[in-house]
């Protein structure tokens, strides 16, 4: 099927762009996983000739009891990684997960052998992850062990094509030097750690709060070369980024002649950190800087890719519609990266067909595609396929490859969500309908929840069939609480509950992670029923989720040993904090109905009782999310400040990082340019940032009829709040003695009282 897309994959080099044949690397993860059972694995490389463009189509893998051993074979390391995974999860009954780490090691002390032949064959062949700004929402201020983590988690869910940014600004600081740009020239022009991946979108330039120190630089450099290390050793093929074209302004001064253009103002940001210089690919010094960036990433991580990320124009309009002007840009472009390596393709992220569909006519993407003649060069990622796919309306893009990609999350939010249906009835659809579609992919901006509808999609990659999402959630209800004395049968009832409403939308109107409107700076009007992806409306029935909560609370009280579960404890927080969301929506929704019928005597006994409601949910949810974690502000805070280390003047380092990291998820920008965008339910984030501007929002508007109402007045209130908060070590209360209840007694105590008394349950 499909042989004529994947000849020509082949021809290019494509398929034999894998990154070892050596097992060692797999090896080496069971013995950071499982090191009582590595030699319990035997596995045999199996590499199909390059010839053979079919048996390039797909990874194959087959388990068996080979002499007593789990034999696993596999045509590559990557399909070995993955039948690794299938024997964990099918024979053995274990995973491995994101938040809660490895659970493998809850495997029988001896494991079992397989019965007969488990066998699986990809049905694309690139498994892609990551979106560029996953690593400024997620990852900025990641250690190499939550590094070491991830990549074993890709690994085993069989992505091979990963998105590999960390450290890039070393080799571009680097590339500006050699054009002989100093350091002062170039430093001004990056962004902060939270705030760099926009840089390197040519959104905004310069950093707010400070300036990013070379330290972090070096470090990241170093970080980045274990990160690659590691995929080429686990089968993965790293896409590295490429030179974009985004510059410091002083390259005008330096080179008057240069041919650059400004970018367009991005988000209402003050023009000193947007309208980024864009020298244009006609110009002889773009390929000389292009030369440079592939060369210098060759030189120190080795000739380990073909795949170069690139992105000129996300949210970011092109100088000129003109269709000769468009086809240039992407021919020069290409140009750069074939003669900086003749073996360059082209990944682009395709979301800027969508997001800017106004200017982006068919006919102007047609002609800036065009500007790539040889079609195998480019690889596009349809980065929104499950909700706004573009691959229909551009003809599959016209030729070029692509890959099909669940986008899912913006800014790291929290809401319980997912499209069962349309990550794999959707997906094998296009498969079956465009002879250009050579992998499914996970582009999600944030990596901070609804972990199973992203194995679904990976897993997806491996049936030719839509994946029957009923055993699909039964199965995932067993392997992930393993080791527990039972799994009481009402944990399937609360995933079955889940499974069909959360993770069932079909209203694409709100078409991604719903938002909780307590993240929300508070006002009278405009929190409800927003939609888009940045929804508020809740496109299933509430108590869908009530029902899952009170069927995981009666699973622990069949069985007790669930409060010891690090799986149970993560979902029954996730599942409690969708709860009280909703609920918080419900009775904002109750309280202003009954402000905007009072008249110049309000009726304050009755609005303070529903204000109370509001604060008491917000106080009781914070204390539920500081009991682990992953929930909390203070882990994303002390991640951010350990970076700065012993360098010089690292305190001053660390509180750089600190309002990095503050910043993003509250204001978003010097000013509040994207207020709330990346917001988070995080204990510590709720407790002393939303609950104080709820409060102070509450106090006016309880004693401030409607006639009265003036929203400069509870607007200052509130931004008094979150300007407060950008202060390095502010807030973090986290209120310990309630905390260290810890999580069945916070439940027990706070949980269930309140949502008793307001009628929830």
């Amino acid at each position: 099927m499909r042989l004529g897309v994947i000849s020509r994959l082949v021809t290019l080099g494509w398929a034999a762009a894998v990154a070892t044949t050596s097992t060692k690397g797999l090896q080496d993860l069971l013995e950071r996983r499982l090191p009582n059972h590595c030699d319990d694995f035997v596995f045999t490389l199996v590499e199909s000739p390059l010839t053979n463009a079919s048996s390039h189509q797909n990874d194959d893998y087959a388990i068996s009891n080979s002499n007593g051993s789990i034999g696993i074979q596999g045509n590559s390391v990557s399909a070995l990684a993955t039948g690794l995974r299938r024997y964990f999860t099918d024979v053995a009954h274990v995973d491995i997960y994101w938040f809660i780490g490895s659970r493998l090691d809850q495997a029988p002390s001896s494991l079992p052998r397989p019965n007969g032949t488990v066998a699986g064959s990809s049905i694309v062949p690139w498994r892609y992850f990551f979106n560029t700004v996953t690593f400024s929402y997620t990852t900025p201020f990641w250690s190499w062990s939550d590094w070491e983590l991830e990549l074993d988690w890709l690994a085993l869910h069989g992505v091979n094509l990963p998105l590999a940014w960390v450290g890039f600004e070393k080799i571009l600081l680097e590339s500006f030097l050699d054009i002989n740009l100093t350091t002062s020239e170039i430093i001004p022009f990056f962004s902060g750690p939270a705030f760099q991946s926009w840089n390197r979108f040519g959104n905004i330039q310069g950093s707010w709060g400070g300036e990013l120190p070379l330290s972090w630089i070096d470090q990241q450099f170093e970080l980045q070369k274990k990160i690659l290390e590691r995929m080429l050793e686990l089968g993965m093929t790293p896409t590295l980024p490429a030179f974009t074209g985004f510059v410091p302004r002083a390259l005008s001064e330096r080179y008057p002649n240069a041919s650059v253009v400004n970018g367009s103002r991005w988000e209402d940001f003050p023009p000193e950190y947007t309208n980024t210089t864009f020298l244009e690919p006609s110009d002889p010094l773009f390929a000389k800087l292009q030369e440079s960036v592939i060369e210098k990433q060759i030189e120190y991580y080795g000739n380990i890719t073909s795949f170069y990320t690139l992105d000129q124009y996300n949210e970011n309009d092109p100088f000129s519609g003109d269709l000769d002007y468009l086809r240039n840009i992407t021919h020069g472009t290409w140009q750069s990266l074939k003669d900086a390596n003749p073996a360059a393709i082209w990944v682009m992220q395709g979301w800027l067909f969508y997001s800017n569909s106004d200017f982006w006519t068919n006919e102007r993407i047609e002609a800036y595609l065009s500007g790539v003649e040889n079609d195998s060069d480019m690889l596009i990622l349809d980065l929104f396929s499950e909700s706004q796919p573009q691959w229909q309306r551009t003809d599959s893009y016209y030729g070029k490859p692509w890959i099909w990609n669940e986008l899912h999350d913006y800014g790291g939010n929290q809401g319980l969500y997912g499209q069962v249906d349309n990550v794999t009835i959707n997906a094998i659809e296009a498969l079956n309908n465009s002879s250009d579609l050579v992998g499914f992919g996970l582009t999600p901006e944030g990596q901070e929840g609804n972990e199973i509808v992203y194995t679904l999609l990976l897993d997806q990659a491996w049936s030719q069939t839509p994946i029957d999402t009923t055993q699909y959630f039964h199965n995932w209800v067993s392997t992930r609480y393993t080791g527990n004395n039972t799994i009481p049968s009402t944990l399937y009832t609360a995933w079955e509950l889940l499974r069909t409403s959360a993770y069932n939308n079909t209203n694409l109107v709100s078409n991604a992670v719903p938002k909780a409107i307590y993240e929300l700076a508070p006002n009278v009007t405009g929190l409800v029923n927003r939609t888009g992806h940045h929804p508020t409306s809740i496109n299933y029935n509430p108590q869908s989720v009530v029902d899952a909560f009170n069927a995981l609370l009666n699973a622990s009280k069949e069985d007790d040993a669930l409060w010891t579960n690090a799986a149970y404890q993560h979902d029954f927080v996730d599942i409690t904090r969708q709860v009280i969301s909703n609920t918080f929506l419900s009775s904002y929704t109750t309280l202003i109905s009954t402000w905007n019928k009072t008249s110049s005597q309000p009726n304050t006994t009755l609005l303070a009782q529903q204000a109370t409601t509001l604060t008491d949910l917000l106080n009781t949810l914070d204390d539920v999310l500081s009991t682990l974690p992953q929930f909390s502000l203070s882990t994303w805070i002390n991640s951010a400040r350990a970076l700065a280390g012993n360098t010089t003047n690292s305190s001053a380092v660390a509180d750089f990082y600190e309002y990095n990291a503050r910043n993003q998820i509250t204001l978003w920008g010097p000013e509040g340019e994207i207020n709330d965008y990346a917001s988070k339910s995080w204990g510590g984030l709720v407790g002393d940032y939303y609950l104080p501007r709820w409060q102070v929002f509450l106090n006016y508007i309880v004693v401030t009829p409607p006639e009265n109402y003036d929203a400069s007045v509870a607007r200052a209130g509130v931004k008094a709040v979150e300007d407060g908060f950008q202060v390095p070590g502010s807030g973090l209360g986290m209120r310990r003695e309630r905390v260290a209840k810890g999580l069945q007694g916070v439940v027990e105590e706070d949980v269930g009282p309140l949502l008793e008394r307001i009628g929830v349950v």
